[in-house]
């Protein structure tokens, strides 16, 4: 500025541009459509009248001595037409203006010296006026983006800290259009006159720190969850002993107050006692001095039952006679934990009062009736069902029909039948969970018209394949049960108790530490799956145990243990009922009751295993020597064999409700007599078949029947009846977080793998997409938007659709829905987190943008969490392969969408796309590093795309909103859609 005043004599105020001549030269830009104009519009100044020496590039006029110039009118020019001269040096005076604008900084604006070869003023290629000799080279005469005025810009490897004024930079790095030169980090190199400094070092140090902790999860997950289970089991252990020292003492005290009321002469009584006995003793049984004392009669009365659990003697209902008996309990006839410890009770109580009257009490009497132990009392459930019927809706199609029966209470009963027979549904009737169905007749709990779904909290229910997370232990799968399914209030160490006894009832004890196992890793084996399967219920104390086909691929041997263990519940007043698929004789005379089913979910048999034979006997049909009864019925069932005395398999249903008095519908009398079709197997009420179009409406309206139902069941609250209150949504969140962080770090080397494939996409689009100044960086960007969707999104894709089958086994056992979902989704934060760290270790460090980390940190941080949540939607709306395919097309479809800027319909869905968001946010980070001369090239690069400098913090709370609602989507879609 001094150096110009000098120069104009101190004109310089009446040649400098004010705002209205700045806003001429700006808008310029706009209406030529294009950055780079040779001269401006007509003006006040130059026109075609009058165009004097100050309208030609690099040379402005004086306004005149004397004359008043408004710097900041923006309306009007004024007339400069006199003293015109060449720009000063660090001012820029465009071709079709006489006045002089700044340069800004960053720009070098030297004045312009003639090249005799080509004829241009370099550096600004502009050339002389033809008919003027005396008019010189000037100043600058244009500024505009970096590509149309690259001249003006400060070099690269140079700063310019005054637009006349340019050094190299000796020290540190200086960008294009810097104003200093920029100190180098300590463990960066950066060569004498270089545009960057070489942080790659640092970037080897995130990587080998990353690489290095990768190391430690991959080798030292298993150790560290190994380590956790040794104090878990030394916990266990203590909380047993705590138990049985809490048991001791209570017993102790017990005893203690049983004797301080009766110690008046106790001690001359204990005497004389002790003396009968003794010489009692001596007088009967010389030899028996130092052996162990005789089992009581309640002992041998559970170990004889235990032992021979198919014995059929005791207190049993018969099932499906007209004549209904009932025998009282005597001795050692009890199968149910209440009657035995009722009877046992009783026993104690006359032998008090006979030791009341003959006032002779021992010590040890007093310590015997102080130890018996109070028995927690499970509440019982019994279930009777009356012509019930399920029908397919849509369809007019029975699945079952007309059965009639009851499941009591300490029981064991086994459902039987040929394929097709509906034995799964009737399961699923009894439990209330057939969708898609109508249901008639009559189902009574307890006695009430009461829904079972009430008491699910007491029910359980094992499926026909083994649902067991594979990558836990046998013990840490039943204790997840058990801590999530038992009643709140109930302590640990009790819950521990019950743990234990399930995992010694079934035989796992070898297997308890050992990883269940999934088709990849190899665990324990089948039928130890099968029985943690099983387990799983059972550590729920359930009231009613449902199981479909248990022993199905299980030998014989496995078997008999797995029914031992369901007879030990049954011992309980457990009302167990089981699908089995033609059981050996051994396995078969274990069961109490049977209820065969017939093709068409039709009741051939429904009473006692011991009077089955009996039955079928007196219609006829016996069964041959050394033939399995079980199998030769099904094959009668089946249509495979026929009896010798001429009954039909089809009439077998019918003449079991003729033999109860039950009544037999119209068709199924028709039927058996031959005076119709078939009416049982399955079959439609209308006899016409269908046409095409008929069956594609009725499938139409089965599945949309089927979805409203399941919708149904989903949304639809019932009132709990089991009296058991199960932990709150905040402690199963508690302990789905602990089950989910030892998946996770058991799956440490699939994390390290996801990890490696971001370092490797950092490294190469670091070093392929350089960051450029023209465009800011967009297209280094644009691919890693796409990149990071797609790596995430895959990855994602794993927190749901490996457990579907696991989340609908948890959630129709009464588990909480949200808090499954929000333990999964606290989880994958970890990722959230972590991985744009390990992209960055590697991108950032390759292309060096000038935006700062911490910006491409946040801007990555809500892209993966917005990408998460889409991907949470895609897992559990679609089977795994679909999902994938999403996950590779959306984020490339989206981000052409979002580079589409035409004002046409791609541009209306681009500004609703995530990947738009995602990349204004990274450009905007990055273009806000540029200022001075850069404000033209920025203004113009944001306005082409779309971009408002300001929208920052807009943009990241979009991406933050958008994985937040599709969370909530994905949690909705959870919840609402079920497998069929």
């Amino acid at each position: 500025m001094s150096n110009c005043a000098k120069r104009t004599n101190g004109d310089i105020g009446q040649r400098i541009c004010t705002a209205a001549e700045i806003k001429f030269y700006f808008n310029s830009f706009f209406s030529k459509g294009s950055k780079k104009s040779n001269y401006l519009h007509p003006n006040k100044n130059c026109n075609l009248s009058s165009w004097v020496s100050g309208c030609e590039p690099g040379w402005a006029c004086s306004a005149g001595k004397g004359v008043k110039v408004d710097m900041k009118n923006s309306k009007d020019m004024p007339t400069r037409v006199v003293d015109c001269q060449s720009c000063c040096e660090g001012f820029f005076c465009p071709h079709g203006l006489t006045c002089m604008i700044p340069c800004p900084l960053g720009a070098y604006c030297p004045l312009s010296v003639l090249n005799k070869t080509t004829g241009v003023c370099d550096p600004y290629h502009y050339q002389l006026p033809a008919g003027k000799p005396n008019h010189t080279c000037g100043g600058a005469d244009l500024w505009a983006d970096i590509v149309s005025t690259s001249e003006i810009f400060c070099s690269a490897g140079s700063y310019c800290p005054s637009t006349i004024q340019k050094l190299p930079c000796t020290r540190g790095y200086c960008k294009l259009s810097q104003t200093f030169h920029q100190g180098c980090f300590k463990l960066a190199t950066c060569v004498p006159k270089s545009a960057n400094q070489n942080i790659t070092a640092y970037g080897l140090l995130i990587f080998a720190g990353l690489g290095f902790l990768l190391i430690i999860i991959y080798n030292c997950s298993d150790q560290v969850l190994s380590t956790r289970e040794k104090r878990q089991a030394k916990t266990r252990e203590q909380a047993v002993q705590s138990v049985r020292e809490t048991q001791a003492r209570e017993k102790w005290k017990s005893a203690k107050e049983t004797a301080k009321k009766h110690a008046i002469d106790f001690q001359t009584q204990f005497s004389r006692t002790f003396s009968r006995v003794k010489s009692k003793r001596e007088d009967t049984n010389p030899s028996a001095k130092g052996k162990k004392k005789e089992k009581g009669n309640l002992t041998k009365m559970m170990q004889e039952i235990e032992a021979n659990p198919e014995e059929h003697d005791g207190f049993h209902v018969e099932i499906g006679d007209k004549n209904i008996k009932k025998h009282a309990p005597k001795g050692k006839q009890l199968h149910t934990q209440s009657q035995m410890f009722r009877y046992a009770y009783g026993q104690i109580e006359r032998e008090k009062a006979m030791q009341e009257q003959n006032k002779n009490l021992t010590f040890s009497g007093v310590i015997s009736m102080a130890s018996d132990v109070e028995i927690r009392k499970r509440p019982t459930i019994e279930v009777a069902f009356k012509d019930l019927t399920l029908t397919l809706k849509g369809k007019n199609k029975h699945l079952l029909r007309c059965v009639t029966g009851k499941l009591s209470p300490g029981r064991v009963s086994a459902v039987m039948g040929p394929s097709g027979a509906g034995k799964t549904t009737f399961l699923s009737a009894l439990t209330g969970k057939a969708p898609g169905c109508r249901v008639t007749g009559m189902v009574l709990v307890n006695g009430k018209a009461e829904p079972i779904q009430a008491y699910k909290k007491i029910i359980g229910f094992v499926p026909q394949d083994d649902i067991v997370h594979g990558n836990l232990t046998v013990e840490e799968n039943l204790w997840f049960s058990a801590s999530c399914r038992l009643s709140a209030d109930l302590p640990k160490p009790d819950k521990i108790l019950v743990v234990e006894r399930v995992i010694e009832s079934l035989g796992l004890q070898p297997v308890r530490d050992s990883l269940v196992g999934t088709v990849e890793k190899r665990g324990i084996s089948g039928g130890q799956r099968k029985r943690v399967n099983v387990g799983l219920e059972m550590v729920m104390e359930p009231s009613l145990l449902i199981l479909d086909e248990p022993t199905s691929g299980l030998d014989s041997s496995s078997s008999q243990l797995l029914l031992r263990a369901l007879r030990r519940e049954a011992l309980e007043g457990v009302n167990i009922c089981m699908v089995v698929h033609q059981p050996s004789y051994t396995l078969f005379r274990m069961f109490d009751d049977l209820i065969l089913l017939a093709k068409g979910g039709l009741t051939a048999y429904h009473g006692p295993v011991k009077k089955v034979e009996e039955y079928f006997a007196d219609i006829g049909i016996t069964v041959p020597d050394r033939v399995n009864p079980p199998d030769y019925f099904i094959d009668i069932l089946e249509g495979i064999l026929k009896p010798a005395s001429g009954v039909h398999y089809k009439q077998l249903p019918v003449r079991w409700m003729l033999h109860n008095a039950y009544p037999v519908p119209m068709d199924m009398l028709q039927s058996t007599e031959g005076l119709g079709g078939p009416a049982g197997e399955g079959s439609s009420h209308d006899g016409m078949p269908s046409s095409f179009a008929g069956e594609f409406w009725q499938d139409m309206k089965s599945n949309v029947e089927f979805k409203k139902d399941n919708m149904q069941h989903n949304f639809l609250s019932m009132v709990d009846l089991s009296g058991r209150t199960t932990p709150g949504i905040l402690r199963q969140y508690k302990y789905f977080l602990g089950r989910v962080g030892k998946q996770r770090l058991r799956e440490a080397r699939t994390q390290a793998v996801d990890y490696l494939i971001l370092l490797l996409a950092g490294i190469c689009l670091g070093t392929l997409a350089k960051v450029s100044d023209e465009t800011f960086g967009a297209v280094g960007y644009t691919y890693t938007v796409i990149a990071v969707s797609l790596l995430c999104k895959i990855a994602a894709l794993r927190s749901f659709s490996l457990d579907k089958l696991h989340y609908w086994r948890e959630r129709g056992s009464g588990m909480s829905s949200l808090a499954y979902f929000l333990s999964k989704d606290t989880i994958d934060h970890f990722n959230t987190l972590i991985k744009p760290i390990v992209y960055l270790s590697m991108f950032y460090f390759f292309n060096n943008p000038r935006s700062s980390i911490y910006d491409n940190y946040i801007v990555l941080v809500c892209l993966v969490y917005c990408v998460t949540g889409i991907a949470y939607i895609l897992a559990i709306a679609f089977e795994a392969g679909p999902a994938q395919l999403w996950s590779v097309l959306l984020p490339v479809v989206l981000t052409l969408v979002a580079t589409r800027n035409d004002g046409g319909l791609a541009g209306k869905l681009s500004d609703i796309c995530y990947t738009k968001w995602a990349l204004e946010a990274f450009v905007i980070s990055n273009a806000k590093r540029y200022r001075g001369v850069w404000l033209i090239t920025r203004c113009g690069s944001l306005l082409e795309n779309g971009y408002d400098l300001n929208h920052w913090n807009r943009c990241l709370i979009l991406l933050g909103l958008t994985g937040l609602a599709s969370r909530v989507v994905a949690f909705i879609v959870l919840v609402t859609c079920q497998r069929r």
